[in-house]
C-alpha cells in the first residue's frame, strides 16, 4: 500500500498520455492540470458539470465536448513534460477561485475555498492535526483519555490524541481493528462510498486497487493506518466496556471492563465513544424465528462454515448488504428465494466492482495534485452536490417525489430499473419503488443485482412473512416455503446508541433512561450531564446521499481535541454542555430533518427510531457540519 507521494514526473510518449486521458474523470482532470500547469484556458465554461447531471460519471459533459476536455489535457500534459514535469509556482487566491468555481460554480466558492483547502492539503500538510500538544498547555497536568472501539473513528481519535501528546488507551472487544470491516465478512461485502472519499483525508492511498473496496481492502487499509500512526501499543484487543460512570468527587470516569481474563475496572478523565452504530445486528421479530431447524444467521455474522451449495437458501431483506451477498451466493445455491419488505431505488455505478485501471493509477502518480480533485470531484458529485434532489418542496405536487429536483431522480432512476429489467417485465411492479428516492439508503447496482433476481434459480418474494416454522419461511398468504437455510439481511440496531453498555453520568443519571430510546447529542459529540464524554457517530451523524462517514468523524475529532484544548488552557477537569444549547440545537436538527426527504416519507426506514424520529441523519450540508465542528464556544459548556 502506498499513501499519496510526490507526483512523479511525465516520461511516457503522446499515445500512452492519450491512453491514460481516456480513463480520466474530466471534471478533476481539468481542475489538476489547471492547477498543475498554470494553464487556465483548460477551464473553459462549456465544458462546466451540469448541476442537473452530477450523478453522471463526468457531470454531463460528455460527446464532442469530453473530446475536446481530453485534447485541451493533453495538449497541456505534453507541454507540461516537454518543460520537465516542473508545476507552476501555487496559484493565486483568484486563480485558485476560478479553478474551484469551475467545479462548484461561481456561487460557491467563497464558501467551500476554507474547506477545500483543509480538506485537499494540496501542498502535503495535515491541517486538521492539532496545533498544541498537552505539554505546552497545562504542564504536569495528569489527562487520560479512553478512547472505546479501534475501528474507523477510534483509529483517527487516538491519533490526534497521539499527536496532541494527551496519554490515551483504546478498548477494542474484537481482537483486531478495523470495526465493521473486521465483524462485516459476508460475500460480496464491499463499500459504497467510492474509497478516494472513504478514507482519511490526511492519509490518502493512490494505488487502491478497486474504485469501491472490497472488506479486505478496507480492513487492510486501517491495518496499516494503525501501524504507520503507531497506535498499537495503545490498544487492548478483546476489552469490553460494560459500564462507565462519571464521579463529580475525582473528576473522572470509572470504566468496567470485561476481559478474557476476568472483570477489571480502568480510571480516566475522559471517555470516547467510537463504537460506531452499524454493529449490533438487527433480526426482525418474526414469529416462530427461534423455531427454525435449518441453519440460520445474521449477514453480519456469517457462516464460513456452512456450505451452501445445492441449498434451498431464504434471504430476508434486500438492503444494503442483502444486494451485496445474494448475488455472491446465488450461482452456487439450489434456490434463492428472496423475501422482499420494500424495493430499494438503485443509482447505477458502472464502477462498482470494477478494478481501478492503469491508467487511471498512472494518473494519481503523474498528473500534480489529480488525487486531490479526484477525491473533491466525488465529495461534490455525490455529496455537497447532489443534496437539493432531497430537500422537500412544500408546495410539490407530483406523485412520488417531494420536489421538481426530486422527480427528476425519480424518473432517472425509474427508468434504469426497467432498462435493467427489460428481460423480465413482470419483476418491474415487484421492484420499482413507490416512495420518493433518497428516502431511503439507495443502493449502487452495476446489473448485478437485477441480474441475481433473473436468474432462473432466484425467486422474489415479496407477500409479507407471517412466521417462521420448523422447516421454512409462511407467508400470509397461506403458501409455505420450505428451505435449508435462512440468512437474515435485516440491518442493525442502529437506534439504540452505546447498547449495550451502561453510562452513568452526574447525580447517578442513567444515559440510556435519559434517552428512552431517543437519543439525542449536541453536534452528535456531547449530551448534557455526561462531562467529557464524547461521542463519535453519534444521533444525527449519518448521511444518506452527502458524504463519507470518514470525513464526519474527521470533523468531530477535530471538535474533540478542541474541547480538550479548551479545558486544559482553562485549567479546568472537565466540561459539561449547557442543555439549552443542546436543546436549540436539536430543534434544528429535528426541523431540518422534517425538510428532507428521508424525514417527510412514511416509508419504513432504519432511519427513524421507535418513536417515529430520525435519530440517524444530519439534515444539512458537509460544508455546515465542517464550519460547525472547527471551533468549540466556551459559552456552550459549563466548565467545571
Amino acid at each position: 500500500m502506498r499513501f499519496t507521494e510526490p507526483p512523479a514526473p511525465i516520461d511516457v510518449d503522446d499515445d500512452a498520455i492519450r491512453d491514460a486521458l481516456a480513463h480520466a474523470r474530466l471534471i478533476p482532470l481539468l481542475a489538476a492540470v489547471a492547477y498543475a500547469t498554470g494553464e487556465l484556458s483548460v477551464l473553459r465554461d462549456d465544458l462546466r458539470p451540469d448541476p442537473a447531471r452530477l450523478l453522471e460519471p463526468d457531470g454531463g459533459v460528455d460527446g464532442d465536448r469530453a473530446a475536446l476536455a481530453r485534447q485541451l489535457a493533453f495538449d497541456a500534459l505534453v507541454r507540461f513534460r516537454d518543460g520537465g514535469s516542473v508545476p507552476a509556482p501555487p496559484p493565486s487566491d483568484a486563480d485558485l477561485r476560478r479553478i474551484l468555481a469551475f467545479v462548484v460554480g461561481d456561487h460557491m466558492v467563497e464558501d467551500y475555498l476554507p474547506l477545500f483547502l483543509e480538506e485537499l492539503s494540496v501542498h502535503g500538510d495535515d491541517l486538521r492535526a492539532p496545533d498544541w500538544t498537552l505539554v505546552e498547555l497545562a504542564p504536569g497536568t495528569e489527562f487520560r483519555v479512553a478512547v472505546i472501539g479501534a475501528g474507523m473513528s477510534g483509529i483517527v481519535a487516538a491519533y490526534r490524541l497521539k499527536q496532541a501528546g494527551i496519554p490515551f488507551v483504546i478498548l477494542e472487544k474484537d481482537p483486531d481493528v478495523g470495526g465493521t470491516w473486521w465483524e462485516n465478512t459476508y460475500p460480496g461485502c464491499r463499500v459504497d462510498v467510492a474509497n478516494h472519499f472513504y478514507s482519511y483525508s490526511f492519509a490518502q492511498r493512490e494505488d487502491w486497487p478497486q474504485h469501491y473496496s472490497t472488506q479486505e481492502v478496507l480492513l487492510d487499509y486501517f491495518r496499516t493506518c494503525t501501524e504507520r500512526f503507531g497506535l498499537h501499543e495503545h490498544i487492548r484487543f478483546g476489552t469490553e466496556v460494560t459500564s462507565a460512570e462519571w464521579s463529580d468527587e475525582s473528576g473522572s470516569w470509572t470504566l468496567c471492563l470485561r476481559t478474557a481474563d476476568g472483570e477489571e475496572t480502568l480510571e480516566t478523565q475522559a471517555v470516547i465513544s467510537a463504537v460506531g452504530q452499524l454493529n449490533r445486528p438487527s433480526y426482525p421479530p418474526i414469529p416462530g424465528r427461534e423455531a427454525f431447524e435449518g441453519v440460520s444467521f445474521h449477514s453480519a455474522r456469517w457462516r464460513h462454515d456452512v456450505d451452501l451449495r445445492g441449498k434451498r437458501v431464504a434471504v430476508i431483506g434486500t438492503g444494503a448488504s442483502a444486494v451485496q451477498f445474494a448475488p455472491e451466493i446465488a450461482p452456487e445455491v439450489g434456490e434463492l428465494l428472496v423475501f422482499q419488505r420494500t424495493p430499494p431505488w438503485l443509482v447505477p455505478t458502472e464502477d462498482y466492482h470494477r478494478e481501478v485501471s492503469p491508467q487511471t493509477l498512472w494518473l494519481f502518480r503523474h498528473v500534480p495534485t489529480y488525487t486531490h480533485w479526484y477525491r473533491f470531484w466525488l465529495f461534490w458529485q455525490y455529496a455537497e452536490g447532489v443534496l437539493p434532489s432531497a430537500k422537500v418542496d412544500p408546495e410539490w405536487q407530483g406523485d412520488g417525489s417531494v420536489s421538481a429536483l426530486n422527480d427528476v431522480a425519480r424518473q432517472l432512476l425509474t427508468a434504469y430499473i426497467q432498462a435493467v429489467f427489460a428481460g423480465s417485465p413482470e419483476l418491474i411492479d415487484e421492484v420499482l419503488p413507490t416512495y420518493p428516492p433518497f428516502a431511503k439508503r439507495i443502493v449502487r447496482d452495476n446489473g448485478v443485482w437485477p441480474g441475481a433476481l433473473q436468474r432462473d434459480n432466484v425467486e422474489l418474494v415479496t407477500t409479507d412473512i407471517e412466521q417462521i416454522t420448523p422447516t421454512g419461511v409462511t407467508t400470509v398468504d397461506g403458501t409455505h416455503h420450505e428451505v435449508d437455510v435462512i440468512v437474515y439481511g435485516t440491518g442493525f440496531t442502529a437506534s439504540q446508541f452505546l447498547m449495550p453498555m451502561k453510562v452513568v453520568g452526574r447525580g447517578g443519571v442513567d444515559l440510556h433512561e435519559r434517552w428512552d430510546g431517543d437519543a439525542r447529542a449536541y453536534l452528535g459529540i456531547t449530551v448534557p450531564g455526561f462531562p467529557n464524554l464524547f461521542l463519535l457517530y453519534g444521533p444525527n451523524t449519518n448521511i444518506v446521499i452527502n458524504g463519507s462517514i470518514t470525513y464526519f468523524s474527521e470533523c468531530e475529532v477535530h471538535y474533540v481535541l478542541g474541547c480538550l484544548r479548551l479545558l486544559l488552557a482553562g485549567g479546568h477537569r472537565a466540561l459539561d454542555v449547557r442543555p439549552e444549547v443542546h436543546d436549540a440545537y436539536n430543534r434544528r436538527i429535528d426541523e431540518g430533518n422534517r425538510n428532507m426527504v428521508w424525514g417527510a416519507a412514511t416509508v419504513n426506514t432504519w432511519y427513524k427510531n421507535a418513536k417515529g424520529r430520525v435519530t440517524q441523519n444530519w439534515p444539512f450540508s458537509l460544508l455546515d457540519y465542517w464550519r460547525e465542528t472547527r471551533t468549540p464556544d466556551a459559552a456552550d459548556y459549563e466548565l467545571l
